[in-house]
């Protein structure tokens, strides 16, 4: 049995379908595709897939992936996107498979851009707004959580951030902790910044890349 790992684009309408409805879709397609794909056993048999870290409802993701399980050693895996692509929808592009390298427990950050304005402010003024807000030593939010509502402070989660002032917004390039247990969702940066200023602001957010606790590219 031979692990492999495919990799895949979030985009369009589908930035806007559930993880649960992502895994639905994926394992209609690995059907589909006729690919030896091992199935798990037990009264209802289905494909074997799981996701390293599931991508928030309307982000955009460019360097998703999937593990599965093949039955076959010695299947030529450079196939696997002309086979699964015919049966996924326009919005979720395979463009690779590869082996296992990292285990998906190994996730401990991951990369986001994020366009962020806000229609009553300039693209200087929500510049300013967020190098502020950036800056300070400490942000705390309330978080929901298992248990309920508590305050957490998200500057212990970003790794790095850059900022940049564009024609129609400000661009947030930054690494946030994204493991099991400490994991910062960039909306809540947005959160915060509402909080402090008493504006609504929009935010187009992409997920580019997934790191381990050492910045190395996960693989």
């Amino acid at each position: 049995m031979r692990n492999v790992r495919i990799w895949f684009k979030k985009d369009f309408e589908c930035r806007y379908i559930s993880h649960l409805d992502l895994n639905r879709t994926m394992l209609r397609a690995l059907h589909k595709s006729k690919l030896p794909i091992w199935h798990t056993e037990g009264f209802n048999p289905h494909p074997f897939a799981t996701f390293s870290l599931p991508l928030s409802l309307g982000f955009r993701g460019v360097n998703e992936c999937m593990d599965v399980k093949l039955e076959d050693d010695a299947f030529d895996i450079k196939t696997i996107p002309d086979r699964l692509n015919p049966c996924l929808p326009r919005g979720i592009r395979v463009f690779d498979a590869t082996e296992v390298v990292m285990k998906a427990g190994k996730v401990a950050y991951a990369s986001f851009t994020m366009r962020i304005s806000a229609d009553s402010l300039s693209s200087s003024v929500v510049t300013s707004q967020l190098r502020e807000l950036l800056s300070r030593e400490h942000i705390e939010i309330e978080k929901k959580s298992k248990k309920g509502m508590k305050t957490v402070d998200i500057k212990q989660g970003i790794r790095s951030f850059e900022l940049k002032e564009m024609f129609d917004c400000a661009q947030l390039d930054v690494i946030l902790s994204a493991g099991s247990s400490d994991n910062v969702n960039p909306q809540l940066i947005i959160s915060a910044l509402q909080r402090e200023n008493g504006v609504e602001y929009d935010a187009d957010i992409t997920r580019n890349d997934l790191f381990n606790s050492e910045l190395e590219l996960f693989r």
